[in-house]
């Protein structure tokens, strides 16, 4: 990942199964400034069987008749449209990634088409043999871990892990987790894994984003963490970056109106462009030495902003200063109001009118 916040616009399945609302969608990803784009691969009949349901969201933003198999089949984009959505975000500059939910895919993704980084979606998170096939891919991967608990990452960590590691020894969950624990693996997670939290709802109800477990996965895997997106809005990606997120992922379709599962839960392209802007403000906001210092901007304004030690009555010359003469206003070129109480008591070396600064040289004591 880079320095800065990688901003991953998630098409997904908005394409609605036609090529040509995919390429639409990667213009759309660009004009917005978001560094990816983001599809998904996947052959229906290796993600789903015959008896798989739809989720509530699906089935309330589709045909509640339709199968969940028949609902993938429509979705599904084949390789020469891959190819050909690889080769649009080339022209346009921005970076093409899928989301491999099958071994066929996974494939296509890195045999055919050689992606350097893998999306891996939170429902994968269980799936051992996949996640040690991602593993041995060698790319670098982001894992969402929505559903997820934080023994359920780390098993998923060892199978990549293991993966990693191209070890000779068939598969097991012991030796996922002897990956995992190795100082080998550990290195390799370090540099390919960023893990991403995430609330698999569409949309997710604030009160159930739970922002703050980003901090305990950085706490407990020493990875680069990020946030998936399914609330509505832009306030809470914002907020993720604001909170440590080294990548954002969003939703977005080209309208909300579009018939399909994930286009309610999406962002229009204006309010893609907004939360691109949003972000790179934030991370502008978020740079610096971390010391509480007095910035450089900051230097002009403090003889305007602080106050002096002044004469709120009229003063004789060896008269005390006292609580009715000796007072404090701008501007701040004078005496520091923390040294008010020294000169209570202390006579004055000359003669005050009101709201002449008090001076320091030749007062007595």
């Amino acid at each position: 990942m880079k320095e800065s916040v990688t901003i991953i616009a998630e098409a997904g399945v908005n394409h609605n199964g036609h090529p040509e609302l995919a390429m639409r969608l990667v213009d759309a990803a660009a004009a917005a400034g978001a560094d990816a784009v983001k599809f998904q691969t996947f052959r229906a009949g290796e993600l789903v069987s015959r008896h798989a349901r739809k989720a509530a969201y699906q089935q309330a933003a589709t045909d509640p008749q339709e199968s969940q198999l028949a609902m993938i089949q429509r979705l599904e984009l084949d390789q020469n449209s891959h190819a050909m959505l690889a080769d649009h975000c080339r022209a346009r500059g921005i970076t093409f990634l899928s989301t491999p939910f099958d071994l066929p895919s996974l494939a296509l993704l890195t045999d055919e088409m050689n992606l350097p980084l893998l999306k891996i979606p939170s429902g994968e998170v269980t799936n051992g043999p996949f996640l040690v096939r991602v593993g041995a891919t060698g790319k670098k991967i982001i894992l969402s871990t929505g559903m997820a608990t934080l023994g359920e990452i780390e098993t998923a960590l060892g199978a990549l892990a293991f993966g990693m590691l191209g070890p000779t020894d068939p598969p097991s969950l012991a030796g996922c987790a002897a990956a995992f624990t190795s100082p080998e693996g550990q290195a390799l997670l370090l540099e390919r894994v960023t893990l991403l939290h995430c609330t698999t709802e569409y949309p997710a109800p604030l009160d159930q984003v739970n922002l703050r477990a980003m901090d305990a996965m950085a706490a407990a895997f020493g990875l680069p963490v990020g946030y998936s997106d399914h609330t509505t809005g832009i306030a809470v990606p914002i907020a993720a970056v604001a909170r440590g997120a080294v990548v954002i992922e969003k939703h977005f379709t080209l309208d909300r109106s579009l018939p399909g599962p994930d286009h309610r839960a999406s962002l229009e392209p204006d309010e893609l462009a907004a939360m691109v802007r949003a972000i790179r403000a934030v991370e502008t906001a978020l740079r610096g030495h971390g010391r509480k210092l007095p910035m450089a901007t900051e230097q002009k304004n403090r003889e305007v902003a602080r106050k002096s030690l002044v004469a709120i009555a009229p003063i004789a010359r060896g008269e005390p200063f006292s609580e009715g003469n000796l007072g404090i206003k701008r501007p701040g070129s004078g005496i520091s109001p923390m040294e008010y109480w020294q000169w209570l008591g202390r006579t004055a070396s000359r003669a005050y009118q009101p709201d002449e600064p008090i001076v320091a040289e030749g007062e007595a004591s």
